[in-house]
């Protein structure tokens, strides 16, 4: 079986193995106080252009943005996200296990705009009894979407514009952050992205990493304390090393965007296909994840060699079926792919 259906099928890219082969009798201080991670840090300090900026390593993307929104908002506010937010659609309730309620904004594509940001704030403001609700507290948004759909330079922007309006922090959830930035509808640079927020993570359980995610804070008033929230929500490694490990190995020497750039060109070689033989697309991915529109004859040509998933219910007797790259798939799992895409 060929999976197309998630980009965290496979371990990890093989020289974070034997890195972490190399390195597993070390004896290094924990919870991420070891000299891997702290190169880590600088690597992504140097990568995102800010040195003053905090950098810290989660053991996966769920604790990353149960942390980051349970450290940042007080009892009484909520996070603002599209309806198809990873945290409102995908995390069990993570946030909402916090004491803290996801607010979701209705979206089209994926991305929500700063004008809905404004709209809402001002909508609980003017209310004469926002004290009986709860109150937004900061806005969390994906980059890529869940729809693989991105951000624009001048929506970030905007949406950074709206947040200081109303004095909202602005989280990225950056768990497919390298398939975003390597693909070539992407116009802004990691600098720019880290200073439009303030705070994101770059992803690493989907771009390459065996595990671990790092969250980078560049907003001052969030820094303090923010280790006793990762220790507090079980996101925090004892063995430490083996995430800072991860991501040296990924910035070191741009491996990261490499690998990512390679899956984001396959991806878009699969849509072509599709759309080369008149199968609709579902939405206007430009990045890893790809969801073609199909018949149930037409599934079934893929039945038995590869994975896919079923994403909705497209109508007419129709479904969205989402094909997924990753950093390790190969040119033969494209080509085999592409075979049965042709015969459609």
């Amino acid at each position: 079986m060929i999976y197309f259906q998630c980009d965290y099928a496979e371990g990890c890219h093989p020289r974070i193995l034997e890195r972490l082969t190399e390195t597993n009798l070390e004896q290094t201080p924990g919870y991420g106080m070891d000299p891997h991670c702290e190169r880590a840090r600088n690597l992504i300090r140097l990568a995102c252009g800010d040195e003053n900026a905090d950098v810290h390593f989660l053991v996966g993307g769920t604790q990353a943005n149960t942390t980051v929104i349970a450290s940042i908002l007080r009892p009484h506010q909520g996070a603002l996200c599209a309806d198809t937010g990873h945290i409102n659609c995908h995390e069990t309730g993570a946030i909402e296990a916090t004491g803290h309620k996801v607010l979701p904004l209705p979206n089209t594509d994926g991305t929500i705009t700063g004008d809905q940001v404004r709209a809402y704030c001002r909508a609980h403001w003017d209310d004469s009894s926002h004290e009986h609700t709860v109150q937004p507290g900061l806005v969390y948004i994906s980059y890529p979407t869940e729809s693989g759909t991105l951000y624009t330079k001048q929506q970030l922007l905007d949406l950074r514009a709206a947040c200081r309006e109303w004095e909202l922090p602005l989280f990225i959830d950056g768990a497919r952050l390298g398939y975003g930035l390597t693909s070539p509808a992407c116009d802004i640079t990691l600098p720019e992205l880290a200073s439009l927020c303030d705070v994101f993570y770059i992803g690493g359980t989907k771009c390459g990493a065996l595990f671990g995610e790092a969250v980078v804070i560049t907003g001052a008033a969030l820094k303090r304390d923010f280790r006793y929230a990762i220790k507090q929500h079980g996101g925090m490694l004892a063995k430490g090393r083996l995430l800072g490990i991860q991501f040296e190995t990924l910035f070191e020497d741009g491996l990261y965007f490499e690998i990512c750039k390679q899956a984001v060109d396959y991806a878009l070689e699969i849509r072509r296909a599709f759309e080369a033989r008149g199968i609709p697309m579902f939405g206007t991915s430009a990045t890893n994840q790809q969801f073609a529109i199909l018949t149930a004859e037409q599934q079934a040509a893929f039945a038995g060699q590869f994975a896919s998933e079923y994403w909705g219910d497209a109508g007419d007797g129709r479904s969205i079926v989402r094909f997924c790259t990753s950093w390790a798939t190969t040119r033969e799992n494209v080509d085999a792919l592409l075979k049965v895409i042709n015969t459609l």
